[in-house]
């Protein structure tokens, strides 16, 4: 798969850890906003689990979200993540970054994490939301879609 984004990280702002500073997409796409998601049961409305795999169901619904667009991974340009206790976050770093690999590899898009005071589903203690850049069928030099198109033109 070739590489979507050019990673844009200025010397002068030091080294990011576990994030890009800027990504900038290299071809026109079209622009994917994914609503903050949580590790909410659809069915309850309520979100459960412990802080990690909050954080790991949160990620798998954005990248659903992704591929429903047809893209993966590598076509989320930024992620916002919310939660709601700061020292938990930090004191679960190394599941974390477990969790995030399984499911990101080695991409990292242009991230934020805020502490809030509380998020809108009861028991959710992350929320995720993502900005994607998906390629269109011409960018990714799709010839069917063009060559159908050519032949039934109405």
């Amino acid at each position: 798969m070739r590489e979507f984004f050019e990673v844009l990280n200025p010397a002068e702002l030091g080294e990011p850890r576990g994030w890009s500073n800027g990504l900038l997409a290299d071809e026109p796409g079209r622009i994917l906003f994914v609503a903050g998601q949580t590790a909410m049961d659809p069915e309850s409305g309520i979100a459960s689990g412990d802080f990690v795999s909050q954080f790991a169901t949160s990620l798998d619904h954005i990248l659903t979200v992704v591929r429903e667009a047809g893209g993966d991974a590598m076509n989320i340009g930024r992620l916002t993540i919310y939660v709601t206790d700061l020292e938990e976050y930090r004191a679960s770093l190394e599941p974390l970054g477990r969790a995030y690999r399984a499911r990101m590899g080695r991409h990292y898009p242009a991230m934020s994490l805020v502490q809030v005071k509380g998020l809108v589903e009861a028991g959710a203690k992350v929320e995720i939301e993502a900005t994607a850049v998906i390629e269109t069928a011409t960018d990714r030099g799709d010839t069917a879609e063009r060559e159908t198109t050519a032949a039934n033109p109405d």
